[in-house]
């Protein structure tokens, strides 16, 4: 059985320079016909430009933009066999649903359209808004007419543009399903750019991480997530408790590394630093993977676990869980996110304690990083 290539985007060397300022670096990337591919960033890191290399909206300064076997790196948008769905929907306000759904049809001469416009109607769930104005529907359902406007000239690949961005969060959530239902019936690839590491996480098969200009990694978002690669992925994919340690020795496949006076085990596989004995690593380890015990009952935990002690300091209850923070000696700020299941009444600011997790679920990146890359500020959040 061969497969069809034709909906593959291929990104060779591809880069975008304004004068003395570099927005893509020499970029190589494939996104395999027929997913759902994410370009996740902050602002400023490319992944729009990138996308609209791809459209043809933006000229590259180099490389060369495929899909499938045509180069089309020097063809306008229109001769592109990709349709954008940019986040302000740019839907026509005089037509009603159907109209607008049927507007890149009728440009293109077709005469009956009416079967094909109600099949994306259904696709989209809006069969029955037909012959509404875009006024009168919601953020939600009017992002659903772009998608099936844009859908209905049969794109081998479709570009969405930060989609979800003006819609409120349990609506964005809705839709978040909803897009990712309607590349899965579809089938056509799917290339989407957000700054929304939760959006990405929940809709993408495979996620690139960008960061300046690069992509500081790639890959599925249980991987990104279990498996970062750079300091700044550790920081943007979630929350990472990050401690600078000390290669001690090796124990069988794993590093033993000291840390605020006491030991902690990193499985070697599980580390992308060099681990010559001396050297520095920074050892990672996610909030929710941590057990907070009470040091009364540090007799009680099992052999074989990384701990450290501890003091809280502040402990915020979220319903799901309750969110710590720890002060010890290997991190001022040391993060526990436990889920409310039985609570400890004595778990509260002032009390001593031990954490404690399975060193499997343990990270190791090169120390030569900056350990707060990819944190985001609150300032950055309002921009």
């Amino acid at each position: 059985m061969t497969t069809d290539n034709s909906g593959d985007v291929r990104l060779s060397g591809i880069s975008k320079t304004y004068g003395a300022f570099t927005a893509v670096h020499p970029l190589d990337l494939t996104v395999p016909q027929g997913s759902f591919f994410a370009l996740l960033g902050a602002s400023g890191c490319g992944k729009t430009t990138t996308l609209r290399m791809i459209a043809g909206l933006e000229e590259p300064t180099a490389g060369a933009v495929r899909l499938g076997d045509q180069d089309v790196t020097h063809l306008p948008p229109y001769k592109r066999p990709v349709n954008t769905v940019f986040q302000s929907y740019a839907l026509f306000p005089h037509l009603d649903i159907f109209e607008n759904v049927a507007f890149g049809l009728r440009r293109r001469g077709i005469k009956s359209v009416k079967k094909q416009v109600e099949e994306m109607l259904d696709l989209v769930q809006l069969g029955e808004q037909a012959r509404k104005k875009p006024h009168q529907l919601s953020g939600g359902q009017q992002q659903r007419v772009a998608v099936a406007r844009a859908l209905i000239n049969h794109p081998k690949v479709l570009l969405l543009d930060e989609p979800l961005g003006a819609l409120d969060l349990k609506l964005r959530r809705q839709m978040q399903l909803e897009l990712k239902r309607i590349q899965t019936e579809v089938g056509i690839t799917f290339i989407h750019v957000t700054h929304d590491q939760e959006e990405a996480m929940t809709m993408a098969d495979t996620v690139a991480v960008m960061n300046a200009g690069r992509v500081e990694q790639l890959g599925s978002p249980t991987d990104l997530y279990e498996n970062p690669q750079t300091t700044f992925v550790a920081n943007f994919l979630g929350t990472s408790n990050l401690i600078e340690a000390e290669v001690d020795s090796r124990s069988g496949e794993d590093i033993v590394l000291r840390a605020g006076g006491g030991k902690l085990s990193l499985p070697g596989a599980r580390c992308s630093a060099p681990t010559t004995t001396g050297g520095k690593v920074l050892v990672g380890v996610r909030p929710e993977k941590i057990s907070l015990t009470h040091a009364d009952d540090a007799g009680e935990i099992p052999e074989g676990r990384n701990r450290i002690t501890g003091r809280i300091v502040d402990s915020s209850f979220i319903g799901v869980s309750t969110q710590y923070v720890i002060d010890s000696p290997v991190c001022p700020e040391f993060e526990v996110y436990a889920q409310n299941i039985d609570r400890d009444v004595r778990l509260v600011p002032g009390a001593e304690v031990v954490l404690h997790w399975n060193p499997a679920h343990t990270f190791g990146l090169d120390a030569a990083q900056d350990i707060d890359a990819g944190v985001e500020t609150v300032e950055e959040d309002a921009a």
